[in-house]
């Protein structure tokens, strides 16, 4: 691993723009589950009953009731390490954006201003009917809209739902020209999200993966490590400081 983070922190210091891609590890050290390893939601919940359009259309109570557990748990949570560190190299212009697969908004909580969520996020609901946005808090005592009494879902992407256009192009292009492209804490199985590591590579960047298990990807990649993203993004910040 020492090796691979010396690597990495000198692709970090030559790669001219540099983006980070995130999913569910990023956020299991925060103490969030994930959702397909061992203990995950889905060995919980089957997806298309309580996460789906589905749910919404013909089992709202239970939606409802899923949704509710879920953004009760994210409101408990803080950044991470990992988090702090990423926000931090935004600041310092060491990376130039995040695309995320999480919908937890920690990124945004550790101050990171960059953000494109490709999956939306728990931070907000919105009527499915006129589509007015509030809070999540709202979603504790209220499932119908203000406005027009439809019903309230949160701001996600449900299974059956599109990606939203906006963060998904942005991707896209920040996949075809940055330098660097560094994954953080996904399985990269979920389609179309994990076409932009692919898409980086064809287009001349560098790969680094850091996940807990190995990905389909791993042989695309300059450098793989299998560790906490908290430990590694640590480690590469103290080679960059010693390198100014």
């Amino acid at each position: 691993m020492k090796e691979t983070v010396g690597v990495l922190a000198g692709a970090l210091l030559k790669s001219e723009k540099t983006v980070v891609f995130t999913g569910a590890g990023m956020s299991t050290e925060s103490g969030l589950p994930d959702f397909r390893s061992p203990g995950g939601l889905w060995g919980k919940y089957r997806p298309e009953e309580l996460a789906s359009t589905d749910a919404l259309n013909r089992n709202f109570e239970n939606f409802a009731s899923f949704y509710r557990q879920r953004m009760a748990t994210i409101g408990e949570v803080r950044p991470n390490k990992g988090h702090l560190i990423l926000a931090e190299w935004e600041r310092r212009g060491i990376i130039s954006a995040i695309v995320t697969q999480n919908v937890d908004g920690l990124h945004q909580a550790a101050g990171s201003q960059t953000v494109w969520e490709l999956h939306g996020t728990l931070r907000k609901v919105r009527c499915q009917s006129c589509g007015k946005e509030y809070p999540a808090e709202r979603y504790s005592t209220e499932t119908a809209c203000g406005k027009c009494r439809g019903k309230l879902r949160p701001a996600v992407v449900l299974f059956g739902e599109m990606l939203p256009e906006d963060a998904l192009s942005a991707g896209m292009e920040l996949a075809s020209s940055c330098s660097l492209f560094l994954v953080l804490g996904s399985s990269l199985a979920v389609s179309p999200a994990n076409l932009l590591p692919e898409r980086a590579k064809r287009n001349g960047a560098s790969l680094f993966i850091v996940n807990n298990t190995p990905t389909h990807l791993d042989r695309l990649a300059e450098g793989v490590i299998h560790a906490s993203i908290g430990e590694v993004l640590s480690a590469v910040d103290e080679l960059l400081a010693l390198n100014g």
